[in-house]
């Protein structure tokens, strides 16, 4: 397996070293979420590819990493974790500075609930490998499948955030719910043709989200 080790420069500005390996593949959201994150929170760190279209998630060097084979997977030194959610967990708890959940119970319950609907109950069930399954097992089109559940999560999406969403989704700060919101839009707009006139909410902040500079520095693009 060949990686490729690239050093990022989102956060090359924060004042502190960090030895922190990302294992990322580009199109992945949820390696987009720890991008955004990363980039939100000013922390430098190494870029690893991992191209799961080639198969390289199945090499042993990954392996040894996430016997699932799912990307991502952060190594901080002797701490390895994967599983953006774990990740994510693992960053704030750790890299204290730019916090990205709200000190306010309901507000950090509400972001808790809005990033776990996006990676437990809508993601998933997407995914590549699980569309790739549902093509060879089935001889099912997968594209109607993402909608449908991409849809659903939505619709409960928006009627959670309608009473919360400001400038963001759950008020005039950036935290947790938008770093897992804004990779979950672009990828239901742009891979799989979602209709968004649905979603006035999510699709409110989907602009918001598109002129951030963090936003486009930690795009596939």
């Amino acid at each position: 397996m060949e990686l490729d080790n690239r050093k990022s420069d989102q956060g090359s500005n924060a004042p502190f070293s960090s030895n922190l390996q990302l294992y990322s593949y580009c199109h992945s959201s949820c390696s987009w979420r720890i991008r955004f994150a990363l980039c939100l929170k000013g922390i430098p760190y190494e870029y690893r590819e991992v191209d799961l279209v080639k198969g390289e998630q199945y090499s042993p060097e990954f392996e040894r990493l996430n016997p699932l084979h799912y990307v991502p997977v952060l190594v901080d030194d002797n701490v390895v974790v994967s599983d953006s959610y774990a990740i994510f967990l693992h960053l704030e708890e750790k890299y204290t500075q730019k916090p990205l959940l709200p000190v306010d119970p309901q507000l950090r319950a509400l972001n808790l609930q809005v990033a776990s609907i996006v990676h437990s109950s809508i993601q998933p069930l997407h995914m590549l490998a699980v569309l790739k399954d549902m093509e060879k097992m089935f001889g099912a089109e997968s594209k109607p499948w993402a909608q449908f559940t991409i849809n659903k999560g939505f619709s409960a999406l928006e009627k959670l955030l309608k009473d919360f969403s400001a400038t963001y989704a759950t008020g005039e700060r950036i935290y947790m719910a938008d770093v897992f919101l804004a990779p979950q839009i672009e990828q239901a707009v742009q891979r799989f043709g979602v209709d968004m006139s649905k979603f006035p909410t999510l699709s409110r902040l989907y602009e918001t989200y598109k002129a951030l500079p963090e936003f486009q520095a930690s795009s596939p693009q």
